[in-house]
């Protein structure tokens, strides 16, 4: 390689699509030159022209670099947990399939996929499923995200169409957000309107939701409302624009239906009674009415607060609603909007990825449309009647009635409710493949053939972000190991089934192709996705496509675009409907279960952390599964910070830390659903949730599940830290005589939190027996150059492990939360250590040049709690932008602005109240931190 060719590697650079949220940001990808083990180096930006998130980026978009590592991949097809090569997998699966749809049916077989997927992967198995298995057995994990939405758009428009745009929150002068925590959950769509309300200060913005999450930060108002009321509150809404004479009939005479019988039903609760079931005064009622009935430019965002929930798709109606009559729809600055959860669930829902949908955004239930795509796939058969939907197909997987199941690009066992039930379905099923990255997951436990997937940076390929814009997802690293793209592992299958002229296809541009031109075929305006414009793309233009907003119709110039200013609606009418929306049912609350369980996501985790969860930055923050709790429930409870918290609900029970917080709403608690049995002991949060769907959309509640919770009483507490050297002693505890730990990836190592019932002194002798068991089977260290030091007393017990002046690991365990600071203690993996100074790490002393930064609240730039304390004590008047000159933090992806905030006021308080303990408020942004508090 010479000279040039150096140059012209370490700049190569390739314009690709962030794998997390849906918002669907642009990132840029450069490639270093090689290493000196021939392997590659990348560093990710965001890319200035894509117009989702012009060049910014989140934590988890900021640090997709360090999730490329070939560590814990799937390098290989394995049948019954031998290494395989392609061909026998994939004979072994076609055979099976075969055997099982002559023996029992088409209706025996089923897929279950993932918003993970690229829309060419998604197209194919829904191709193979619906149109020559014959089945629509095939479900998404979107069924669980965004299934409300979709069933309410087609009640409303006929179609599920996203009106609007991402520009209209910035053109809005009302942003309604109800049920988003846009700010940790969809942090780029937070900055732009951040950006938007400081150049134009008249701007609102107004959330709805049962906690105060960082998104209030941004705020005018938040309506602290009852979980699962918000149907009630815009039902209240449309009454209160009837009765103001805020209603375009023009528009809703000209352009809808069924409007006096849905305004009937929305009069059936009076303010009083709204009052009473939302939790609201009557006063922010009037006040919130008023300012949504005399603005003009509204848009109303929303996403799982309002989707996930037995009441979901009557709740999306009840949004559409009041658009629909003020004509606030389509225009800029005005319309419903859904954010969705996933990269592409988007184009899983244009391609039919749910069960009781096909392709092209077509219908399953209507047979002109199953005319359609039979006729353009030519296949031998069409699916005529929905399959099953994700919770009852898991269900019939458990009863037997679905032998033979294909899982691609998720995790059941740890994102499905009652995960405990999906997982003895998966030991019951005949036969399970998954296809994964990861080597291990907990749900490929069950399966008897696992088969190698492309990773993000190696699959080429499309996705559609929330508001319908496809962008390029390009390959820029070779293949781990012998993964293969999804789509291809399926064509193969197809193909082996007798299928090889339908599915011959020699890569994605070709797929991607055949998808846009049934987009257009019989369509001429009749149905909303149509991108027949690119049926015609060259290779070369496949894979230079810049992101475009649909639909692109053949014949057309592309622009960008909103649907419904002035109709037509893709209804027989031509009309969009408005959908009466009932009042709640009762549900009486048991003693035995008296909180509500609202599950969610935290700022710097994705899904099950297959990906994250190997990022030490990522980690840093939020590094244990914990219960957000209102300090008047834990108080009821017997519940002090940084206790482990029994939570029960009628299906299971977890272990978890508490975390205080007077954010939370009394008698309603938060826990995060990433965690899964790789990560912790106890901590899979879905299986504690009910099966309970809403009847229309199929989607699970997982919002409002009853619980209770008590104190667990550990006997002893612990925290340490160990060397990659020693990855060992971190896997031993999975079978440690502790019943609650949790792991997270620190620099160099892993952090550990652990808590059981044993006594301190036996678990720390049953350690120190590991550690030296380890030592002995660790070849590459050398015997004479191992050295421990420990301390021990009544109650604490602490061991240090050294390779020269390396740490290996670390251990500190006490009857009490140990008093140890996390991110300071793990650090130490990273330094070299002298002898005379090594008592430090047992005393928890950090050195005078190595000051501890505190909880981690900065995860963009590392920046911690102590070292925001420490700069706001010293400015006069301390802001959130002072900090962020000072030490950059809140200054890129802007999600932990709200934490700055409250170490901030919590300064002020200080200076005002001396005796007031800083830590404790500054440790309420991190709940790993609590116990050093």
């Amino acid at each position: 390689m010479n000279d040039s060719d150096i140059a012209q590697d370490f700049h190569r650079e390739t314009c690709t699509t962030c794998p997390y949220c849906g918002v669907g940001c642009g990132v840029r990808v450069r490639e270093s030159s090689a290493s000196q083990n021939g392997n590659k180096s990348f560093t990710v930006t965001g890319d200035d022209n894509h117009p989702a998130n012009y060049g910014a980026l989140c934590s988890k978009g900021s640090d997709l670099a360090a999730t490329l590592s070939a560590d814990d991949r799937l390098t290989d097809p394995l049948v019954d947990g031998s290494i395989a090569s392609w061909d026998h997998a994939l004979d072994h699966i076609a055979e099976r399939f075969q055997q099982t749809i002559e023996a029992h049916g088409p209706e025996s077989v089923a897929f279950y996929v993932s918003g993970q997927l690229l829309t060419e992967d998604y197209y194919v198995v829904n191709k193979l499923v619906k149109g020559y298995i014959g089945s629509a057995n095939i479900d998404t994990n979107s069924r669980l995200c965004m299934s409300s939405t979709v069933a309410g758009h087609k009640r409303a428009f006929g179609s599920d169409t996203v009106p609007g745009c991402y520009e209209d929150l910035e053109l809005a002068d009302l942003i309604v957000l109800s049920g988003s925590n846009l700010a940790w959950c969809h942090p780029i769509l937070y900055q732009r309107i951040r950006a938007a309300k400081k150049r134009r200060p008249k701007l609102k913005v107004i959330v709805i939701d049962p906690r105060q999450t960082a998104t209030c930060d941004l705020v005018d108002s938040h309506l602290c409302i009852r979980p699962d009321t918000d149907a009630d509150l815009f039902n209240g809404l449309l009454g209160a624009l009837a009765d103001g004479k805020y209603l375009n009939k023009s528009y809703i005479a000209q352009h809808t239906e069924n409007f006096a019988a849905t305004l009937k039903q929305a009069r059936a609760l009076n303010l009083k009674q709204t009052s009473a079931t939302t939790g609201l005064s009557t006063t922010k009622l009037r006040k919130f009415y008023h300012l949504f009935a005399e603005t003009e430019r509204v848009v109303t965002v929303f996403s799982q607060g309002i989707n996930q929930s037995t009441r979901g798709t009557d709740t999306v109606n009840s949004i559409i609603n009041c658009h629909l009559a003020t004509g606030r729809i389509g225009q800029p600055g005005m319309g419903p909007f859904s954010v969705t959860g996933q990269p592409n669930a988007m184009g899983g829902r244009e391609v039919g990825g749910l069960a009781n949908m096909l392709a092209a955004h077509m219908d399953l239930d209507n047979p002109t449309h199953r005319d359609i795509v039979q006729t353009f796939w030519q296949s031998p058969r069409i699916a005529s009647k929905p399959g099953r939907k994700a919770v009852d197909l898991f269900n019939d997987i458990g009863a037997g009635k679905i032998k033979a199941l294909w899982i691609m690009a998720t995790n059941p066992v740890d994102s499905m409710p009652q995960a405990g039930d999906v997982a003895q379905a998966l030991s019951r099923c005949p036969f399970v493949v998954v296809s994964d990255i990861v080597s291990h997951s907990d749900t490929q436990a069950y399966a008897h053939v696992r088969l190698p997937a492309l990773a993000w940076g190696e699959k080429d390929g499309t996705v559609t972000n929330s508001e319908r814009r496809i962008s390029r997802q390009r390959a820029f690293k070779t293949p781990t190991g012998n993964a293969k793209p999804d789509w291809w592992a399926v064509c193969e299958v197809a193909k082996r089934l007798g299928y090889e002229k339908a599915f011959d296809y020699p890569n994605a541009a070709t797929i991607f192709r055949e998808h846009s031109a049934l987009s257009g075929f019989r369509n001429a305006g009749s149905r909303d996705f149509d991108i027949g414009h690119c049926a015609q793309m060259s290779d070369q233009d496949y894979d230079s496509l810049q992101p475009f907003q649909w639909p692109w119709r053949t014949g057309e110039r592309h622009s960008n675009t909103r649907f419904f200013a002035d109709g037509p609606f893709y209804t027989p009418s031509g009309k969009a409907r408005f959908v009466p929306v009932l009042p709640p049912q009762s549900h009486p609350s048991s003693p035995s279960y008296p909180l509500l369980l609202n599950t969610g996501r935290i700022r710097d985790q994705w899904h099950t952390m297959t990906r994250t969860g190997h990022s030490a930055r990522l980690s840093s923050h939020l590094a244990e599964p914990f219960i957000e709790i209102h300090p008047e429930d834990a108080a009821r409870h017997d519940i002090a910070p940084a206790d482990i918290v029994r939570v029960r609900s009628a299906n299971n029970h977890v272990l978890v830390r508490a975390l205080l917080s007077p954010r939370a709403q009394r008698g309603v608690a938060f826990m995060p659903m990433h965690w899964s049995d790789q990560f912790s002991s106890r901590s899979r949060i879905n299986t504690l949730i009910s099966g309970n769907t809403d009847p229309i959309s199929g989607q699970p509640a997982s919002k409002s599940e009853p619980i209770s919770m008590s104190r667990f009483d550990a006997t002893h507490y612990g925290f340490c830290i160990v060397h990659d050297k020693l990855q060992p002693l971190t896997e031993w505890f999975n079978q440690a005589p502790c019943e609650y730990w949790a792991k997270a990836r620190c620099d160099h190592g892993y952090r550990i939190e652990f808590a059981g019932t044993t006594s301190a002194g036996d678990l720390f002798q049953a350690w120190q027996a590991q550690l030296s068991l380890v030592l002995e089977r660790a070849d590459a260290l050398a015997d004479d150059s191992i050295s421990v030091i420990q301390y021990r007393d009544k109650h604490n017990h602490r061991a240090a492990c050294f390779y020269n002046d390396t740490l290996l690991a670390a251990v500190f365990i006490d009857r009490q939360p140990v008093m140890v600071s996390r991110y300071w203690s793990a650090s130490l993996l990273a330094e070299k250590h002298s002898e005379h100074k090594r008592h430090r790490i047992l005393a928890a002393q950090a050195a005078a040049d190595q000051p501890d930064k505190g909880a981690i609240v900065c995860s963009c730039f590392m920046v911690g709690s102590h070292q925001i304390a420490g700069v706001a004590s010293r400015q006069e008047r301390p802001t959130v932008e002072s900090i962020g000159d000072a030490l950059s933090a809140g200054t890129n992806c802007g999600s932990c602005r709200s934490e700055i905030g409250q170490i901030i006021k919590a300064v002020s308080i200080k200076r005002h109240t001396p005796q007031t303990s800083l830590p404790s408020i500054a440790a309420q942004t991190n709940a790993d931190e609590i116990a050093s508090a």
